[in-house]
């Protein structure tokens, strides 16, 4: 007969935080939202913390090389897509790791035998209005100019007319030369009156250009996520099929940290994956796994080697697991019983395992309450896929402005390697959808605001840290009618447009 389970599966918003004690020391600006990632012992320090406790999904529509840069830049973790060839997200660990806050590595090239033409539908597709004139039209090409808005007018001039025309040439540019330091390079933009300044080698061969109005966005970002060699911090995911090759070249592109990628992580494959890479590079890069939704699982992977453990089945809106295949729990449920086994581990052995939420999140709230029911940090799509730096267009349907934003499990994603059963190399059915979501704009901009509300509402608990949230915070079960009571009612609202 079947095992069942007496407690009832349940999500997010069926719970509350009950206010505790706000002291005068509970204010936004002393809370401290700084996790670990990996597991640590007791008395020691964790290898990886996270200065605010967000990392993107492992998926094609969000965590690319643009978004790991801004998200570790403002504290959190992105773990590049390994729904892809080895060549291409070695080559995006690469393009984080070689990242220099303020040096930006021009993506809006051309030659001087380029028109006016090709310069105005570059700035069309790109937005920027800053291009690099090199000899072969690359970023790293021989620097022969600049052209910027000013240099052209687009209701008179020909646009026929050649690049060479009407760019400003290499012997009127202000440089600076490679090895400079990023305050040096400000200096000469404040003291030129410059807007752009080309970094060069010794070779005249452009490497990045720094931009004035850069100047201010380097000193909003003091939770940057960095190594000791001042570089951004990313992770990539991986799965268990081609992890002998693709985890090798994955440490020698710079990763710091892996994370199996799976819909159901308690299984043998996951376990193999784990021996091998610890028996193959020990301490030497940590890596995560899962999914799981209970603690029997959580167990098993911890045994096999894993660093932190991710945690939710089917809780993703785009995912359809629970529909499809009938498996999964509660968000809610799923993390409290992993989080007590956790706990419980931390007693029996001394040894902190972190884990991440991953799903369920539905409204800002639901944020606190995961880290207050024991997440260490939270994993999320659909969050970041709205963002100008998530991998995919905007669009325009209707009167709205979207962003794609597919599944894993979606036959666009063919992601086969993160629902493999040991068979055939297909997706024989679907687990994830093919959807938008609402265009947010910058990233930065809207988690500020997350933020804030996550630091008022810990404030409002009587907590300053995570781990004083975890320990102190009082949550309730709802019912349905006071649910709705939470949101306006009994009002007319009136017309916001």
């Amino acid at each position: 007969m079947a095992n069942y389970l007496n407690d009832v599966s349940r999500t997010f918003g069926e719970y509350l935080l009950i206010p505790g004690l706000t002291t005068k020391q509970c204010i936004p600006a002393n809370v401290s939202l700084k996790t670990p990632l990996v597991k640590f012992s007791k008395d020691g320090i964790p290898p990886i913390s996270l200065h605010i406790p967000f990392v993107s999904a492992i998926m094609q529509a969000v965590s690319g090389p643009e978004l790991a840069i801004e998200l570790a830049r403002n504290g959190g973790l992105s773990f590049i897509f390994g729904s892809q060839a080895i060549a291409s997200q070695t080559a995006m660990v690469r393009r984080v790791k070689k990242f220099k806050a303020g040096f930006v590595v021009s993506d809006s090239n051309l030659t001087p035998e380029n028109t006016l033409a090709d310069v105005i539908s570059l700035v069309k597709k790109t937005g920027h209005s800053t291009i690099g004139i090199t000899d072969d039209g690359t970023p790293n090409g021989k620097l022969l100019g600049i052209v910027a808005s000013r240099d052209y007018r687009i209701e008179k001039d020909d646009p026929k007319m050649p690049v060479r025309d009407f760019m400003k040439p290499f012997d009127r540019l202000i440089f600076g030369k490679s090895g400079i330091s990023l305050s040096e390079a400000n200096q000469i933009l404040w003291e030129n009156k410059l807007n752009t300044l080309p970094i060069i080698d010794e070779d005249q061969n452009l490497i990045y250009f720094v931009f004035r109005k850069d100047y201010d966005s380097h000193r909003e970002n003091p939770c940057e996520l960095s190594d000791e060699n001042k570089k951004l911090i990313v992770g990539a995911g991986i799965n268990t099929r081609d992890y002998k090759d693709r985890v090798p070249a994955l440490i020698e592109a710079g990763v710091d940290v892996l994370c199996i990628d799976s819909s159901d992580g308690y299984s043998e494959w996951q376990q193999e994956t784990l021996h091998w890479i610890k028996a193959c590079y020990g301490d030497k890069v940590p890596v995560g796994a899962g999914n799981v939704v209970d603690g029997e699982g959580f167990r098993y992977l911890v045994d096999a080697g894993a660093d932190f453990i991710k945690v939710g089945i089917g809780g993703g809106s785009i995912c359809i697991t629970r529909e499809q295949k009938g498996i999964g729990r509660g968000q809610a449920t799923a993390l409290i019983d992993v989080a007590n086994t956790r706990d419980q581990y931390m007693k029996e052995k001394g040894i902190y395992i972190p884990i991440g939420s991953d799903g369920g999140l539905v409204h800002d709230y639901h944020m606190a309450l995961a880290l207050a029911m024991g997440a260490d940090f939270l994993m999320m799509g659909r969050y970041f896929a709205r963002f100008d730096e998530s991998p995919t267009k905007v669009l325009r349907v209707g009167n709205n402005y979207v962003k794609e934003y597919w599944g894993e499990g979606s036959n666009r994603a063919q992601n086969w390697q993160r629902y493999d059963m040991g068979g055939n190399e297909s997706l024989k059915f679907e687990e994830g959808v093919d959807s938008y979501v609402p265009y947010a704009g910058k990233m930065k901009d809207n988690l500020d605001v997350t933020l804030g509300k996550i630091k008022a509402t810990m404030c409002s608990c009587g907590a300053t840290t995570i781990d004083d949230l975890q320990k102190n915070a009082k949550i309730t079960l709802v019912s349905s009618t006071s649910i709705v009571e939470g949101g306006a009612h009994d009002v007319i609202l009136k017309d916001q447009g």
